[in-house]
């Protein structure tokens, strides 16, 4: 894997990349499939030393962490060894590998006239440019979509992650080396520097996915002319319904928030329904503090469980009152903030204001309310009875995700393989001498366009 050095410019890396995305172009299929279970392999065999190379990364952060200079939720996205990261990591390169092509699918087919047939059909976007900080595993997740999906990719990871980014590099480029796929075709750069250069290059570099903070998104969409694909905040927020059942409102706000907090679908804002304050509102309320959520209350769920005929322990300590700004905060870590609202309208308008359009859920028994919701809330994902946390492009069956997209272009939520294509119009005419515009139009002697449906296969 390529990566810049004294001998070899940003602009020459953008350009390698360019040509190794066209140049790739007519390659089979089954290449891109034979790369990545070749990549898949080489992850397999090299586990040990890029997990102490992680090891090295999660020290030094923690040195950061310890002097305040970096938070704990930065810490455990770094960590590639949590939990089944490791392996689903791995997995997700081969559960890619397997999925259909996105590429050289028919969308739309029609007949103009006579042998003159339209199709329009999936082509990859082209190079893209990966932002991210701390989380290592990224590298392999982009290189995975973008190789499979056709497109070239150049990578730059934070550098809390560089001990681990380059040895995953390495290892990505000893698979290539076993392809035919261009050395270039998944390159990695390591500065800030080389990053605002590259957004500068427009004419080789297609779309900018950053995966990150507020401000790394924000800094990255105003300063390049490329389009720019992620989301800036996941401000997920969970609404309890007056019809909300209290067993099932206590597994999904629970799992919502504790289950990974610092993960960008993890629920910031639970939104109580005025009826529930004396009933499940305590429940929840209780197997948040059991799990060692810190809650941010409005007075009126502040109050119900201060009045409470059995208080939890945990409300001297874990308990205290919301300011505006609590509904306006992306905590990512083990605090809620809490708001009661008295109808499924008013959580809506709550939602558009606050939300940063990423997943939102309802907990409810009516169909009705459920309608209401998921029509009305504007984000990415619009959820019922169901934990914020399943926003996720592994869970959906895209293998994994390049990232979550919030913005209003062609793709939207979790973004997989579909994500990463866009499309091409093909003409072909079979006639004898061709076709010209000049022959349609109104009037004696002029054809008129068919616009036929037709078998949906592109013949060349």
């Amino acid at each position: 894997m390529a990566s810049t050095s004294s001998d070899c410019s940003v602009e020459d890396v953008a350009k390698a990349a360019k040509f190794a995305f066209e140049s790739s172009q007519l390659l089979p299929p089954d290449a891109r499939s034979l790369a990545l279970e070749r990549i898949a392999e080489r992850l397999e065999a090299n586990k040990v030393p890029i997990l102490a190379a992680n090891s090295e990364d999660m020290q030094a952060a923690q040195v950061e962490v310890d002097a305040g200079r970096m938070s704990n939720a930065m810490l455990k996205r770094l960590d590639l060894g949590r939990g089944d990261k490791w392996d689903a990591m791995v997995n997700g390169v081969r559960d890619v590998a397997s999925l259909a092509d996105p590429t050289g699918v028919v969308t739309y087919a029609t007949e103009l006239d006579d042998n003159l047939e339209l199709y329009r059909v999936t082509c990859p976007i082209g190079v893209l440019l990966v932002i991210f900080e701390a989380r290592p595993e990224v590298v392999v997740n982009i290189a995975a979509l973008a190789i499979k999906s056709g497109n070239a990719a150049i990578l730059k990871g934070g550098k809390e992650s560089n001990r681990t980014t380059l040895l995953l590099s390495k290892v990505i480029a000893e698979g290539l080396a076993q392809t035919s796929l261009p050395s270039t075709y998944i390159q990695a750069i390591q500065t800030r520097a080389e990053v605002s250069a590259l957004l500068a290059l427009d004419q080789y570099i297609d779309l900018v996915i950053p995966r990150g903070s507020n401000s790394l998104v924000k800094s990255i969409q105003n300063n390049t002319r490329i389009p720019v694909m992620g989301h800036a905040d996941g401000l997920c927020h969970v609404y309890l319904d007056e019809s909300a059942e209290s067993e099932k409102a206590v597994r999904i706000v629970v799992d919502s928030k504790t289950d990974y907090p610092s993960a960008c679908n993890a629920v910031e804002t639970l939104i109580v329904h005025t009826s529930l304050l004396n009933t499940v509102w305590p429940e929840v309320a209780r197997a948040l503090l059991d799990a060692g959520v810190r809650l941010l209350c409005d007075s009126e769920t502040l109050s119900a469980l201060f009045a409470s005929p059995s208080p939890h322990e945990g409300l001297g300590s874990n308990v205290s009152p919301a300011t505006e700004s609590s509904y306006r905060t992306e905590h990512l870590d083990l605090t809620l903030s809490v708001v009661t609202l008295p109808s499924v309208h008013a959580a809506i308008q709550f939602i558009n204001a606050h939300s940063s359009h990423h997943t939102d859920t309802i907990v409810t028994e009516s169909e009705q309310a459920a309608t209401i919701f998921c029509r009305g809330v504007d984000s990415a994902g619009t959820f019922v009875n169901t934990s914020t946390r399943f926003s996720d492009g592994f869970r959906y069956g895209f293998g994994t995700e390049v990232g979550i997209s919030t913005g209003r272009i062609h793709a939207r939520g979790p973004v997989g393989l579909e994500g990463l294509v866009i499309y091409k119009y093909m003409m072909r005419s079979k006639a004898d001498k061709g076709h010209i515009v000049g022959e349609f139009g109104v009037g004696e002697g002029k054809k008129s366009y068919k616009h036929a449906p037709i078998n949906a296969t592109v013949p060349f």
